[in-house]
């Protein structure tokens, strides 16, 4: 059975500084994400991009993330897999959980998170489901 969990997060991305990155195009960050309202936990990532930084630009990015906490009343962790892409300021983002990612509770979990970013604040709408306990 398909479940939702909805809510927000705050999310700070720090500069990982490669000199050998310098004037490519490429940069690497680490993510930092605190998750309320039907995800309560934090979120632990790593990322790698491209883009030139001028506005209206394209672009992508990947990166990892391990979620910890509590979904719906539900504990444990689970990894996301993202994959953004930024066509001339046209933006397409997919979010997946990995499978066989998930522990304690939230073992089996599958699905897809959306993420909306208006206004400089940041929502989700996670769309999942949990495997059968045996």
């Amino acid at each position: 059975m398909t479940a939702h969990a909805r809510g927000s997060f705050d999310v700070r991305l720090t500069p990982q500084v490669d000199a050998d990155l310098k004037d490519s195009g490429l940069s690497r960050m680490t993510a930092d994400k605190q998750f309320h309202g039907d995800l309560e936990g934090t979120g632990k990532g790593q990322m790698l991009a491209f883009g030139t930084g001028a506005k209206g630009s394209s672009g992508g990015y990947v990166a990892l993330e391990r979620v910890t906490g509590t979904l719906n009343g539900k504990r444990g962790s689970f990894t996301l897999q993202h994959t953004g892409t930024m066509t001339r300021g046209v933006p397409q983002l997919t979010v997946t959980v990995v499978p066989d990612s998930g522990t304690d509770q939230l073992t089996g979990i599958s699905g897809k998170l959306t993420i909306t970013a208006a206004a400089g604040k940041h929502s989700y709408d996670f769309e999942y489901t949990l495997a059968e306990s045996r």
